[in-house]
């Protein structure tokens, strides 16, 4: 083969393994029982591809290729570790690695991944854990970058995963598919964990930045994949959601940086392809049967996103869309969102009751953007000083970097 024809060859395998690496772990993760033994499996068998295909050309089905090149470097492996352990024992090992001698077939590959899905979302795992390890094994992403976009210390998160992956084999977490009646409580850890990755994405946590591309992008291709795997009215009305917020990501800040509220972003700038893609997966996850919270929260960010101006958008809707999400899933963080709604509706002193009543009983004390509302609310009806006081303390809760700015910047603007 010519060096033309080599290098083409492994211009093919690097396209094949961004397309196709994390479908073949999972699979290896099914045969060979282990996360970590499928990773040396995965790499054995692109190392493998790279030395025969540019002999010997890539097969018709690579896919299938590299799995079973991937047991069969795994069984050599053991085999050469059997000096330090019975024959028995590696006798036993080989056998339990199914031998699949007719190639998966897309549908059980699929299958496969939607497993791997759902055991790194295991409830057994802390939440942390689930996140990290759900970028890690599925999504491919590499320690040092799940590290960075979390701002953590990477031997810490190395470790969390570590931790992760000794818990699901010392506790024989099962690698699989909720059986139906446990299935609408693992999909929720799962949506959980895809959300939380979303969000760290769209709205850091804290941090110079208010926003992380590559985890709302991750999030959205997991997000995809999922309602690929398992068409449920929630996964479909999570992915909705995260299409129509990060539509506006573009006009979400200035080109510094800074901070821009809703009603002042530039809508020409917001993703149209999104809204609409974003808005029939709303319609779709609405028809099926009753509405839970991520497909409720993707109907308000719809009426959001359809209003041709701020001044146009239907706050009667989006209140009674509310309502409805307090009664699936009541929180204060909702009730929070329903007074914002309710001040846009009927005029700040209904929302500022609602607010004044939630921090009244104690809740969302410390969360900044509970203040925030109250310092906007307070200004809007005159009230300077109250404005300020809140402005202030939403200042000392909040630890992002440009939302802090734009509070002193309010508060600046603040008459004496």
């Amino acid at each position: 083969m010519s060096g033309e024809a080599v290098e083409g060859v492994r211009q093919a395998l690097d396209s094949i393994y961004r397309t196709e690496s994390r479908r073949v772990f999972a699979t290896l993760i099914r045969l060979l029982g282990d996360f970590d033994v499928a990773e040396e499996a995965l790499h054995d068998a692109f190392r493998t591809a790279l030395e025969q295909w540019p002999r010997e050309g890539i097969p018709a089905n690579p896919r299938a290729w590299l799995v079973s090149a991937g047991r069969f470097k795994a069984i050599d492996g053991i085999r050469r570790r059997a000096r330090f352990d019975s024959v028995e024992d590696m006798t036993e090992m080989v056998e339990a690695i199914p031998d699949e001698t007719v190639p998966a077939n897309d549908e059980s590959i699929e299958d496969d991944r939607l497993r791997l899905v759902f055991t790194c979302c295991h409830p057994a795992l802390a939440p942390d854990a689930q996140v990290a390890l759900t970028l890690r094994e599925v999504c491919g992403l590499t320690t040092e970058e799940i590290a960075q976009a979390f701002l953590t210390a990477a031997p810490t998160l190395a470790q969390r995963i570590v931790r992760a992956k000794a818990k699901i084999r010392d506790a024989r977490i099962p690698y699989q598919v909720p059986e139906p009646q446990e299935l609408a409580e693992r999909l929720d850890s799962v949506l959980r964990v895809i959300y939380l990755v979303f969000n760290e994405g769209y709205s850091a946590s804290s941090g110079p930045s208010l926003t992380r591309v590559d985890l709302s992008g991750e999030a959205i291709r997991l997000g995809r994949l999922l309602v690929d795997l398992l068409p449920e009215p929630e996964a479909i009305g999570l992915l909705a959601l995260m299409l129509l917020h990060e539509s506006r990501r573009t006009a979400r800040a200035t080109a510094s940086g800074e901070l821009i509220l809703l009603a002042e972003q530039d809508r020409t700038l917001w993703n149209r392809d999104q809204i609409r893609e974003g808005s029939a997966l709303v319609t779709r996850a609405l028809a099926q049967r009753q509405a839970g919270p991520y497909a409720l929260q993707a109907a308000i960010a719809a009426v959001h996103a359809e209003a041709p101006t701020a001044a146009a958008t239907d706050w009667d809707e989006i209140v009674g869309l509310y309502d409805a999400l307090l009664g699936a899933d009541p929180s204060p963080v909702i009730e929070l969102n329903r007074a914002v709604a309710v001040a846009m509706r009927d005029g700040p002193a209904a929302g500022l009751a609602i607010v004044d009543a939630i921090l009244a009983r104690g809740e969302l004390r410390d969360y900044h953007l509970a203040h925030a509302a109250r310092a906007d609310l307070c200004r809007r009806l005159g009230k300077t000083a109250d404005a300020r006081a809140s402005y202030r303390r939403a200042i000392e809760l909040a630890r992002q970097g440009p939302e802090r700015r734009f509070l002193e910047q309010r508060v600046t603007g603040l008459p004496d």
